[in-house]
């Protein structure tokens, strides 16, 4: 009994590790690890090479027992899948789901931190009718297997959707689910909001952009600084098409009465190439939307209707998958090549430390945007200084999600140190995204060449004369 009570001491405290590492690094951030090619490298080793990333949650589309077994011990979450086959199976036969949920499941739980079960991929918006009426009851039987063995509420089942299921998305206040899948959406929704399980979905600003190849959809797309877009249903003004397609997911569940269900994104990303006929596909571009989505879920500024938090995101995807049909992009989403290197970086590295990126089109930065506040603060008045040099500062009057914008964008840009915004900096105080903007902003200006464009951030900043250094912060400045 001794040796029990000691072993659950042991257990409690390796968990109690595990979730304040977790809480350190951006548990948000996950990548989708597919398997169709036949030129990946050793499971061992990608392994590895995710624990040298801030990467905190891998998404499987199987359950693969030698992937599971060898993320054993690395307090890596585990999103794992039931093929779209085996819906059928599951759905007909409890005992078929507890046995998959042996074999899959407690096989290799706790070791292997499992997080989600997804059963099936896009299957609502798949035309199939033999199988989507089967996707509910499939769900329900793995969610008893799972309760059975007492892993109910910490293992989520889910299933994941194309952003198709969405009739309206455009503004996103409009957004709603469409009718044709009403029965079946609604009570896939009541299962959530039952178990508490998430709602998974496939939002890609690339396939947007390809459907409106205008210069500033593709700033839109990308993060990058722009006019936005003003929500004619609220006057909300959106920054990036990421927030609009996650807060129109958001409306639609509003709308049909299941706000409280939690939204993750189950993929999301860039190709780096494609078939001459495409539009959009780069490395630049997919450096730009990954890396500055990276930065933005850092920032923990949230989206304009669920401020403040950020919602797990996975990356499509760890590796190219070189025999997946279709045209040449589907092949060319990987951020890490076959042997390890990476494809673009978009500082993942746990050692990364400043950013590493071309200054056009925006690229990415390691965490270097900081979070917005949580408390209010006193406004900072700035001591005046001898005319003869200029700095760049923000309009008065810029609404936050306009700064928080801005200051994604210069924080990513290569020599561009943001750290002195960052908590224990020296200009971290007062925590606003007006005041960390402003640093971020004037620093870019400055190290860019200090040209009147450079000071331009989509008409939101003007030169000043008047030094905005304060206390122990100092704001560089030169000459007008």
């Amino acid at each position: 009994m001794a040796t029990q009570k000691l072993s659950s001491f042991f257990f409690v405290f390796f968990v109690l590790l595990q979730s304040l590492s977790s809480a350190e690094s951006q548990a948000f951030i996950g990548v989708n690890y597919g398997q169709l090619a036949d030129n990946l490298p050793p499971v061992t080793e990608t392994v590895k090479l995710i624990q040298s990333t801030r990467i905190e949650k891998v998404r499987l589309y199987g359950a693969d027992p030698a992937i599971i077994k060898a993320l054993a011990n690395t307090g890596i979450g585990i999103v794992i899948g039931a093929a779209n086959g085996d819906i059928p199976a599951l759905a007909s036969d409890p005992n078929f789901a507890g046995q998959w949920v042996n074999s899959n499941v407690l096989a290799y739980y706790p070791a292997s931190k499992i997080i989600v079960v997804t059963v099936g991929n896009e299957v609502v918006t798949s035309g199939d009718q033999n199988l989507i009426p089967q996707l509910l009851p499939a769900m329900q039987n793995v969610q008893n297997a799972l309760n059975a063995a007492s892993l109910g509420g910490r293992i989520k089942v889910s299933t994941v959707h194309a952003m198709s299921i969405l009739s309206q998305s455009d503004p996103p206040s409009s957004g709603l689910f469409s009718p044709v899948f009403g029965d079946t959406l609604k009570a896939l929704l009541q299962f959530h909001k039952e178990n508490g399980s998430p709602l998974m979905i496939n939002p890609y600003p690339f396939f947007a952009y390809q459907s409106d190849p205008r210069p500033e959809t593709l700033a839109f797309c990308l993060f990058q600084p722009n006019a936005g877009r003003v929500d004619s249903g609220n006057g909300i003004k959106y920054m990036n098409m990421f927030d609009a397609q996650v807060d129109a997911v958001h409306s639609a569940l509003n709308a049909w009465g299941f706000k409280e269900v939690q939204i993750v994104v189950a993929e999301t990303g860039w190709p780096y190439k494609g078939d001459p006929n495409e539009v959009g596909p780069s490395v630049d571009n997919a450096k730009a939307y990954n890396g500055n989505l990276i930065n933005h879920l850092r920032s923990m500024v949230g989206t304009p209707v669920m401020p403040g938090i950020s919602v797990d995101t996975y990356i499509f995807a760890l590796y190219d998958e070189d025999l997946k049909p279709g045209p040449g992009s589907e092949r060319s989403f990987g951020l890490f090549k076959p042997d390890l290197s990476v494809t673009y970086d978009v500082g993942l590295s746990k050692n990364a430390q400043t950013p590493t990126a071309p200054v056009t089109p925006v690229s990415p930065a390691p965490a270097t945007t900081p979070t917005t506040p949580t408390t209010p603060v006193t406004p900072v008045t700035p001591t005046p200084k001898p005319t003869g040099s200029a700095w760049c500062m923000p309009k008065p009057g810029t609404p936050d999600a306009e700064l928080q914008a801005n200051l994604d964008y210069a924080c990513s840009q290569a020599g561009i140190d943001c750290t002195p915004i960052q908590a224990g900096g020296a200009c971290f105080e007062p925590n606003t995204v007006a005041s960390h903007a402003a640093y971020a902003m004037n620093l870019l200006y400055q190290t860019a060449g200090r040209n009147p464009w450079n000071c331009d951030f989509s008409q939101t900043a003007a030169l000043t004369s008047t030094n905005p250094s304060y206390d122990g912060c100092t704001y560089p400045g030169g000459s007008l």
